[in-house]
């Protein structure tokens, strides 16, 4: 289904619209400026990730995921759901390109506890080309809330965190801190060279369908906050803020449908 559009659409390379700027920017609370500037960059990334949550109920309730722009567009905007990474991102990429920005997909791998990393296509992300380039992501969960300068090697220090971009032969390797006394942990590792929707179908339809996908294993809803995060995992809702961090069971599934609308206005059909 293609989403209604007004005269600041974009179009696909076939040349059939999909894009509404304004339900977008209205999607994500967004009344900022819209030139193609870092800063704008920027507000426009920190908007995306208080508004629209990182989830994957999509998995758990039967419902195709979709990687086309129209799509997600109707998921997403029209909805008002959110999605996990390969939805954030590439819709997120699909806006930046209606107003005015040369950004790429790229293809990435994300770290297990045991330190080993998965296969390519296994995370999407995003690079935009400035006057300098910026690793864009807002479908990575509870990460860099700000954009990175892709070609810093020194820490980048957004609140409590601190990130850096370290360069390994052909790849690039996102690094966190959680606090100053913190030890650095990789996140996951890229490549620059730029991607389609068709590239991530075969990870996208694993993390749909396999056993082994920790997406198919027990739901998840997140987004930040202005001053942390909210979170309900599996029947766990966790909210966390500068004050510390407070837990509770859901107790029934009625009780988990009022959690997602209070916290994330988010109604499953159904």
């Amino acid at each position: 289904m293609r989403a209604m559009t007004d005269s600041t659409a974009g179009s696909d390379p076939s040349g059939e619209c999909y894009m509404d700027i304004a339900a977008y920017l209205k999607r994500i609370n967004y009344h900022g400026p819209l030139t193609s500037t870092a800063s704008t960059l920027r507000q426009l990334q920190i908007a995306h990730l208080r508004s629209v949550p990182f989830e994957n109920l999509s998995i758990h309730a039967g419902e195709p995921i979709v990687l086309e722009d129209g799509a997600l567009f109707e998921k997403i905007v029209v909805r008002r759901r959110g999605g996990f990474c390969y939805e954030l991102n590439g819709l997120f990429a699909a806006l930046l390109r209606a107003l005015g920005f040369s950004v790429s997909m790229l293809s990435a791998s994300t770290i297990n506890s045991e330190g080993q990393f998965g296969p390519d296509f296994d995370h999407m992300t995003l690079v935009a080309q400035l006057e300098e380039r910026w690793l864009v992501d807002v479908g990575f969960g509870d990460s860099f809330e700000e954009p990175l300068l892709l070609d810093e090697r020194e820490p980048q220090v957004q609140g409590e965190h601190a990130f850096r971009v370290d360069a390994t032969g052909d790849n690039h390797l996102t690094v966190m801190r959680r606090d100053q006394d913190g030890e650095w942990k990789v996140q996951y590792r890229f490549s620059l060279a730029p991607r389609l929707y068709a590239d991530y179908e075969e990870m996208c339809r694993y993390h749909q369908t396999s056993p082994q996908s920790h997406f198919t294993r027990q739901r998840i809803c997140s987004r930040a906050t202005p001053d942390g995060r909210v979170t309900i995992s599996h029947m766990r809702l966790i909210i966390t803020n500068r004050g510390g961090r407070v837990e509770r069971e859901l107790a029934s599934e009625e009780e988990y449908a009022r959690a997602l609308r209070e916290y994330f206005d988010l109604v499953m059909p159904g």
